[in-house]
């Protein structure tokens, strides 16, 4: 990329010594004296232009790959303008988080790892031990995440390695182009809208983001949304309801981000905007709740046709340990009170309030995440 430094402009002949159209504008009373200013252009400034020359310098800089690569695939999943999106693969992998219930698979696997380890530097057959103890490894597995608990179900639902909207949307559509700002001189990074195409239909996507480690989440408000993230998506419901395109949204947020300067700006209000707005489109609403849904914060986009929710996902009014607080005066109550809450989309669905369970594999979402780190094909 290289970009233009311009040195003043050496004039040649006698432009200075003839009045300009600014001197007789300033100069006369009555405007132009009668001189139609379209002829006065042509009599001034027509002549002068074959007596001068520019004289400039090309300056080479860096060519910034940022955000279109040198040579694009044009082959990539997403399309081209996939290249477009800050979204970028993360430059070091994801650090493994083993949650307090996962422990026991953790000393399996620590097992196995070892087996194999002295069969590397023995020599001998260990196959049938490791066989062994990956069976034990499956059928522990399998029987922990049949029978989690609502608790358990809240602490996978908040993972921090669990994929994010942008990860689903990336890998959903042939190509997704993210649209900004709410038109009121903001844009949160907290709630993500854009247009998407899914077997060449086009969909409105918006959702809540969180960060894939501390530096994004800290961007992204760790997904909690202020007023503005949601009259951006406000915005794009009109956009979507004119142009007859599906609503699909993505719910994972603990809530709205609940200080001063959103009380301030009208985060109540803002919220209330969206529920009505909702509840009068035209087009097809889908909400999926992907982590989890934490009151007016995850309502706010989630009025919808159908309600489908993860396996492993939560939906509440008030988190377990608010509630806990609230009723027990301690938050280590929290298990009590998912228990009492109904939350798990498993007991949301047998209340009719969801639509469906997208099942998920065992281990939770976070074991179909794609590698960013190593897939060089990555479309985001």
């Amino acid at each position: 990329m290289s970009s233009m430094t311009q040195t003043p402009a050496s004039f040649t002949g006698n432009l200075a010594s003839k009045p300009t159209a600014s001197d007789l504008l300033r100069s006369s009373s009555n405007g132009l004296s009668g001189v139609p200013l379209k002829a006065l252009g042509r009599a001034q400034l027509g002549a002068r232009r074959r007596n001068f020359s520019i004289t400039a310098k090309v300056r080479k800089v860096k060519k910034h790959e940022y955000p279109w690569p040198e040579n694009p695939d044009p082959n990539v999943k997403g399309g081209v303008l996939s290249h477009l999106s800050p979204f970028k693969p993360l430059k070091e992998k994801p650090k493994p988080v083993t949650l307090d219930f996962e422990k026991p698979l953790m000393d399996l696997q620590k097992k196995i790892i070892d087996v194999q380890k002295m069969a590397n530097e023995t020599g001998l057959d260990f196959s049938d031990q490791i066989i062994s103890l990956e069976n034990k490894y499956q059928q522990a597995l399998k029987d922990l995440y049949t029978h989690l608990t609502p608790i358990q179900r809240v602490n996978i639902a908040r993972h921090p390695n669990r994929p994010t909207f942008l990860d689903h949307v990336f890998n959903i559509t042939e190509k997704f182009v993210e649209l900004h700002g709410d038109r009121a001189g903001y844009d949160d990074p907290a709630v993500v809208t854009g247009l998407g195409t899914i077997n060449g239909r086009s969909y409105m996507f918006m959702g809540h983001q969180k960060g894939r480690n501390t530096k994004e989440n800290i961007k992204r408000n760790f997904g909690m949304p202020t007023p503005h993230g949601y009259r951006k998506a406000l915005r794009m419901m009109y956009y979507a309801d004119h142009h007859g395109f599906p609503i699909i949204t993505f719910i994972d947020t603990p809530g709205a981000y609940a200080d001063l300067k959103s009380e301030e700006l009208g985060q109540g209000e803002a919220i209330a905007q969206n529920l009505r707005t909702m509840f009068g489109l035209k087009v097809p609403i889908v909400s999926i709740v992907m982590g989890e849904g934490g009151s007016g914060g995850a309502l706010a986009i989630g009025c919808a046709n159908k309600l489908l929710m993860l396996e492993n996902s939560v939906f509440y009014v008030a988190s377990p340990e608010a509630c806990a607080a609230i009723l027990w005066k301690s938050a280590k109550a929290s298990p009590k009170a998912a228990e009492k809450l109904k939350i798990t989309a498993k007991e949301l669905t047998k209340l009719q309030i969801a639509d469906g369970v997208i099942p998920e594999p065992l281990g939770g979402a976070m074991q179909i995440i794609l590698d960013f780190t190593t897939d060089k094909n990555c479309n985001c």
